[in-house]
């Protein structure tokens, strides 16, 4: 009976384009990803619109919660040993792989062989994973592969090379996500067309430039506090329209459940001039927004291969101070980010602290001041500054290039390809350039490790070239400390470093903005951006 309602429901969604065809009590969650989707493997959950799919479809040992913090998964729970080397995760015995061909039309039930087997095949060379740095930290044993212990079924212990706080948050990444040897072996190259997880919902209908159908999953094995069974939803549908304009129309009409982002060109068709929603949508839509792990900035090289002005800490610091973040945001971005005036650490993580006491609020005088004080001042002008950005920000540049005119600070811009200027920077060969960082897990590390000296580029996040004796010992000492208090506390001070030597000019911190229908509750927003639909409710 149940195959069979299944059918129906699937059936429907093949031939119809909306809702509108449907039985009344069928459950689905529409929305639009208009970069479509390349891969539902997790070892290639690269961007967003993979991370989205795959976190329906697997699990991983551990998740975030809407807080960001951690908590069990398929590891129940786990014990640190007393080096802080060795994680030690025990394994749910309730937990089936969902029913495929490759278990003989069957589920199977997953087992530490499993995690054993995804971890080593997500660190394997022959994956080509872009997601192998995420086990950097683990050991290696002589045989080249990871040092993992199985003593049983519900047991694995993963062995570090050294201490390293954050790695509980790196493993709720989807590249680690579980995945069954049997699915691989039996797709190959096309088990990202073939998933076969452990997740809410499984993929039922896939078609390039369409289409995307999960439905749910029976068999799933977590419940809600009432001991309910998740998820809610019947299914999730996905559609690839690529033109933005035709879906955001078709969210207006309610075909869709939800709209990530806002874009600039129908910005002002739901948002007042402050960043709030228009009352006259407010009986249809809700918006949420919070806090996204994501800071704009303008990186500058800092050495022998960079502009000889910008080497003067002085002049860095005056640009720092010499345009208003705050104008900025208001009359650029309708509010939809925070001003970043307190460094890099964007709030949302441990280590952001609004230090009233040192910030970069605007003062056009002191940053003045700075420049005189560098040797800049009367007939002695600074020379022309480049400036290489890309078309979606040449915006907020002229902005800051109109402000720091000003001051004395000419800045001539640059628009460049966001491919290219990606690989300028790779190269070290933008010596002054404007760049986002969005977190991968949700620690403070995770931008703090842009500084350290021995992540200089090209083997390193550190495109600016950074190095500071104090700052490496810091973030050496963070990285080891367990204590998430004292760890903070560390990298407000790294914090403060990086702000005092300005290596980076921090713009805005980006916000997490989503526009949902007001018939869908339970959909909570968080700073990583995650789609959690599993606990998603429609009306």
């Amino acid at each position: 009976m149940k195959k069979t309602f299944l059918f129906f429901i699937v059936l429907a969604i093949f031939t119809s384009c909306y809702k509108n065809n449907l039985p009344e009590d069928i459950k689905l969650f529409y929305y639009n990803e208009s970069a479509g989707i390349r891969s539902l493997d997790p070892a290639f959950a690269r961007d967003q619109a993979n991370i989205w799919a795959v976190n329906q479809v697997f699990n991983g040992l551990v998740q975030l919660n809407d807080s960001l913090e951690i908590k069990p998964c398929i590891a129940k729970s786990w014990v640190v040993s007393e080096n802080k080397k060795t994680y030690t995760f025990n394994i749910r015995n309730d937990i089936y792989f969902h029913n495929s061909v490759v278990f003989g039309n069957k589920k199977r039930k997953l087992t530490a062989f499993d995690v054993n087997y995804s971890m080593q095949r997500l660190f394997d060379e022959k994956t080509a994973s872009p997601g192998k740095w995420v086990l950097n930290n683990v050991a290696v044993k002589d045989n080249g592969k990871l040092d993992i212990t199985v003593p049983n079924d519900t047991t694995v212990s993963i062995k570090l090379k050294k201490p390293f706080a954050p790695f509980l948050s790196l493993l709720s990444m989807q590249y680690c996500y579980i995945v069954p040897h049997e699915a691989v072996d039996y797709y190959g190259k096309d088990f990202g067309r073939n998933p076969v997880g452990t997740g809410p919902f499984f993929l039922k209908y896939w078609k390039d430039g369409v289409k995307m159908v999960l439905l749910k999953n029976p068999d799933y094995f977590e419940t809600d506090s009432l001991n309910n069974k998740l998820p809610y939803l019947d299914g999730v549908v996905i559609t690839f329209i690529v033109e933005k304009h035709t879906a955001f129309m078709e969210f207006m009409q309610g075909h869709y459940d939800m709209i990530s982002g806002i874009d600039p060109n129908y910005k002002d068709v739901l948002l007042d001039a402050n960043g709030n929603m228009k009352e006259k949508y407010l009986s249809q839509f809700h918006m949420t927004r919070v806090p996204y792990l994501n800071t704009e900035y303008l990186g500058i090289l800092i050495g022998d291969k960079g502009l000889s002005a910008l080497q003067n800490r002085n002049i860095r610091l005056a640009i720092n101070l010499g345009f208003d973040r705050k104008k900025m945001m208001q009359y650029l971005r309708n509010n939809i980010g925070y001003p970043a005036l307190y460094g890099f650490i964007p709030p949302g993580l441990k280590g952001y602290e609004a230090d009233t006491s040192f910030n970069f609020e605007y003062n056009p005088q002191k940053a003045k001041k700075l420049l005189a004080e560098a040797g800049y001042s009367g007939n002695n002008t600074l020379p022309e500054i480049l400036l290489q950005t890309t078309g979606s920000y040449l915006d907020l540049c002229e902005y800051i290039q109109s402000q720091l005119k000003e001051i004395g600070i000419n800045i001539k811009l640059d628009v460049v390809p966001p491919a290219t200027l990606r690989e300028l920077i790779a190269q070290s060969k933008s010596t002054f350039f404007r760049a986002s960082w969005i977190a991968d897990y949700p620690d403070a590390e995770n931008y703090l490790s842009l500084f350290y000296s021995k992540n200089k580029s090209p083997f390193g996040p550190n495109y600016t070239l950074f190095s500071n004796k104090e700052y490496d010992k810091l973030y050496e000492q963070a990285i080891i400390t367990t204590s998430d208090s004292s760890r903070h506390e560390i990298y407000k001070q790294m914090n403060k470093i990086i702000m005092q030597e300005s290596p980076v000019i921090s713009l805005y911190y980006d916000m997490a903005v989503r526009f949902i229908n007001n018939r869908i509750k339970g959909l909570e927003p968080n700073s990583l951006n995650l789609l959690i639909l599993k606990t998603v409710k429609k009306d």
